[in-house]
């Protein structure tokens, strides 16, 4: 197994610690913004190519089938050779990307579209985000790993924006979204060139196998899990089917308060985030699975009642929930995790979290494709709420018992 060690192009005692963080910072915010610019389109593309609900929650799922199959070997590659070799590839898988969405003609477009999507946002969860907690050093890991998850959210939460804006005010609105987002992402490039070599000290080559987390570190990315998981299947509901429930149950047309309304989530997200940075690990958990819990008591509310504002609370706090449970996460893993395994550990959370919110708002578009909008986004809501409190009460009482 190889023992990495950085090898820096600055001196960390000469140069201010922000020249270290903010490019790895940008190279994650850059992707993120494209893996959203989607969501305010879903029901022009609906429209067009004429798909079911249940075909674009598979369209939006393939994004989260690349991010997997990424994250399996992403965070290995990652620490084995250096942060910068793995993140170029995933920048260029983001333009091809861009270039699909431009010009997507079918439904095949958007899923291959949607796929290296999925591809690139793997490299920067894994590579991405711990290249930015390497460059925080030992002394600023908790910082970094706060840097890293709002640098998450923040680009996640400005692609819907833009993209809704740009849409709001064209009529042909697909090819400058991507054109724009192409240029962020060109920007993202020369950032990630500009980042540190890293290089490893190998014992022997490479054998690729599926992310490993040391024995005695796994039960914090578990705790992590518990709650990063059900905030992130409710951020995936609102970003694949919150623009159809606004146009087809409100009967509210705006791809502006579609993307704006994924913007607030993530904002929210960013917002507790730094509002809670010096809570314990366990509390951060509890406010985590409560904000999901309120979250699904407010979509309920939105669909019972035809309530648009209860729909834009229940994604403020789908945000606050995912945002929580990420932080909670990655502080755990930045503090008790080896370097040598950050980027895989990283991995590994992000999976545990991807596999329910990509299954889980696929089956929901089936059934409402089967039942009707209401009737499966209740249902959803109810499993989901159950499962916050499961899985936020044994991340709490577990957590609590740890030092952080």
């Amino acid at each position: 197994m190889s023992v990495p060690s950085t090898v820096s192009n600055a001196n960390p005692s000469t140069s201010s610690p922000l020249a270290h963080l903010w490019r790895p910072a940008w190279v994650v915010t850059s992707v993120f913004m494209l893996s959203n610019s989607t969501t305010p389109l879903y029901v022009h593309w609906q429209e067009q190519l004429g798909f079911s609900s249940g075909v674009l929650t598979v369209i939006f799922a393939l994004y989260i089938a690349g991010l997997l199959g990424t994250l399996l070997v992403a965070g290995q590659l990652s620490d084995h050779y250096g942060r910068k070799p793995v993140l170029i590839p995933g920048l260029v898988a983001a333009l091809i990307a861009c270039g699909l969405f431009a010009n997507a003609n079918s439904i095949g477009m958007l899923a291959v579209g949607r796929l290296l999507a999925g591809v690139a946002v793997g490299v920067i969860v894994s590579a991405g985000m711990a290249a930015v907690v390497d460059a925080g050093g030992a002394e600023h890991k908790r910082r970094a790993a706060l840097l890293a998850s709002i640098a998450m959210v923040l680009g996640a939460g400005l692609g819907p924006l833009v993209a809704g804006g740009i849409a709001q005010l064209l009529a042909q609105p697909v090819l400058p979204i991507f054109a724009a987002e192409s240029l962020v992402l060109v920007s993202a490039v020369i950032a990630a060139l500009r980042l540190p070599v890293r290089s490893t000290q190998e014992a022997g080559r490479l054998s690729l196998r599926l992310p490993h987390v040391p024995a005695a570190n796994r039960k914090q990315v578990l705790y992590g899990i518990a709650t990063f998981g059900p905030g992130i299947t409710a951020t995936s509901f609102v970003l694949a089917l919150g623009p159809s429930l606004l146009s087809r149950l409100l009967e509210v047309r705006s791809p502006l308060l579609a993307g704006g309304m994924a913007c607030a989530m993530f904002f929210t997200a960013v917002g507790v985030q730094l509002a809670v940075r010096k809570w314990s690990v366990a509390r951060i958990f509890a406010g985590s699975a409560s904000a999901t819990v309120l979250a699904m008591v407010c979509l309920a509310m939105a669909i019972h009642a035809s309530l648009v504002p209860a729909l834009i609370a229940s994604a403020l706090l789908a945000g606050a929930g995912q945002g929580l449970g990420q932080l909670g996460g990655l502080t755990l893993i930045g503090l008790h995790v080896p370097d040598s395994h950050r980027a895989q550990s990283n991995a590994v959370l992000n999976i545990g979290g991807y596999i329910p919110a990509g299954l889980l708002p696929v089956a929901t578009g089936y059934l409402i494709d089967a039942v009707g909008l209401a009737s499966g986004a209740m249902l959803f809501a109810f499993v989901l709420g159950l499962t916050a409190i499961a899985g936020g009460a044994w991340a709490v009482q577990r957590a609590g018992k740890i030092g952080d």
